[in-house]
């Protein structure tokens, strides 16, 4: 599927160029070809007054009276229409001009025919700017005759005008056409980096485990050190897990001994403080091993995301869950405000933080949990979950986060929940907020778009 130029892109970067290149080479044509026709016409123009300039001479005469007369008209049947821009003039000392038909008004100036040679300049005309040529030849007596043509500048401008017109416009058609190429075949030539974009969602959303699909031989290194990249991170992620597991587990046993241990020196009066030291280490201890255990548990440090989150589908088996994990509340859902239906974060760690939610707000609820999923115009989503309990106390708020943090020792738990749902809303770039409200305590998770 191509895709439109945007800043920073390649294909803008390609399409600049090929415009570039596009506009100088049409300029360059446009430059000479207009440079080439221009000087065509004006040669053949100046060919065609000397033409008509020298048959002027030819067909004059001198009548029996002594007045200038043609043999016939000149072979341009131009020169017979009225102010067609063809004009000629035949003048002599002691004898009536003659002119063309065409001059009916006006003179033409006979100081450029001074010379036998045929000279040319541009003057003034009857109707404008014209090209003039002109000669003199003795007549009979001696006298210098004098022969002048011209034809208007602007017969020449008008034609030079036209096929610039003309050119512009076949140049434009063909610098759009070579545009147009040039954008296909970049869309063409960077398709494969397309595909391996989708390739890369599929894999962030959890479709795939590697890249997928046929590329060119550039782009094909850079797939397979990709996939070797995420079987290397993938291995691992998995032999840390495995092994931050065998390490909580290797502890439990000495915890167990120093917990027994401590219990007996308990026993005596001696060792009744001692005893109090090291039980309350020890239990420490065993809330830093559970809580790297369920870190251990999630998703956290993934090397691709396993799936994305589907709103409200992925929701359901987690609220089926809660109304069994706290009989005789009521776990309510409402997404009428959200118009998002999917979100890019990792389904199994949002799920692992709004379970971790709705379960405590469980616990403290007096019969009623809703969750409210509420979508911005931007997209940005806010996820509520809100309890009809008494709430917390504002100055411990603040503490909620803290690992091992517990306000009622009679309630069930290990004081990790939240600490832990702080950490999965940093990884995933959340912002994670609770708060007392007039009925409860409301705990939201905000998601916005980058």
């Amino acid at each position: 599927m191509s895709k439109l130029p945007v800043p920073g892109s390649l294909r803008l970067r390609f399409l600049l160029a090929i415009t570039v290149w596009v506009l100088l080479c049409v300029g360059a044509i446009w430059f000479s070809a207009a440079g080439i026709f221009s000087r065509h016409v004006e040669a053949s123009y100046h060919e065609e007054l000397e033409v008509h300039v020298r048959e002027l001479g030819r067909l004059t005469e001198i009548g029996d009276t002594g007045e200038l007369l043609l043999s016939r008209p000149l072979s341009d049947p131009r020169y017979e229409e009225p102010l067609s821009g063809f004009y000629w003039q035949i003048t002599a000392d002691g004898r009536a001009p003659l002119r063309s038909k065409s001059m009916t008004r006006g003179t033409l100036d006979e100081h450029i025919a001074h010379s036998p040679e045929i000279l040319h300049t541009l003057e003034s005309g009857p109707t404008g700017p014209a090209i003039t040529y002109g000669f003199t030849r003795k007549g009979p007596a001696g006298e210098d005759i004098h022969f002048v043509i011209a034809t208007d500048q602007s017969e020449l401008d008008r034609l030079i005008g036209s096929f610039t017109r003309d050119l512009t416009l076949w140049l434009a058609g063909l610098g759009a056409l070579l545009l147009a190429t040039g954008l296909a075949i970049i869309s063409f030539g960077l398709h494969p980096l397309d595909r391996l974009s989708q390739a890369i969602g599929r894999l962030r959303r959890g479709e795939a485990q590697r890249l997928q699909g046929y590329y060119p031989a550039e782009i094909t290194p850079l797939v397979a050190e990709f996939n070797a990249y995420i079987h290397q991170n993938a291995e691992m992620v998995a032999k840390a897990r495995v092994q931050a597991g065998n390490l909580a587990h290797s502890l439990r046993t000495p915890l167990a001994i120093i917990t027994d241990e401590a219990e007996r020196m308990g026993e005596t009066a001696a060792g009744t403080r001692s005893s109090m030291v090291l039980l309350d280490q020890a239990q420490t201890i065993e809330q830093q091993i559970e809580y790297q255990l369920a870190r251990a548990r999630s998703s956290i440090g993934q090397p691709y995301i396993a799936r994305w989150v589907i709103l409200p589908d992925f929701v359901e088996p987690i609220l089926r869950a809660m109304k069994r994990l706290h009989l005789g509340k009521t776990f309510l859902l409402d997404t009428a405000r959200c118009k998002v239906r999917e979100l890019p974060l990792d389904a199994v760690d949002y799920a692992e933080l709004l379970s971790i939610l709705l379960d405590n707000a469980g616990k403290w609820a007096n019969a009623e949990v809703r969750l409210e999923f509420v979508s911005d115009a931007d997209g940005s989503v806010t996820a509520s979950v809100i309890d009809d309990g008494p709430g917390m106390p504002e100055q411990d708020l603040g503490k909620a986060f803290e690992i091992g943090a517990r306000f009622d020792p009679e309630k069930s738990g290990t004081g990790l929940g939240l600490a832990i749902a702080r950490d999965l809303a940093e990884t995933m770039g959340l912002a994670l907020k609770i708060e007392n409200t007039r009925n409860g305590l409301r705990a939201t998770v905000h998601y916005k778009v980058a």
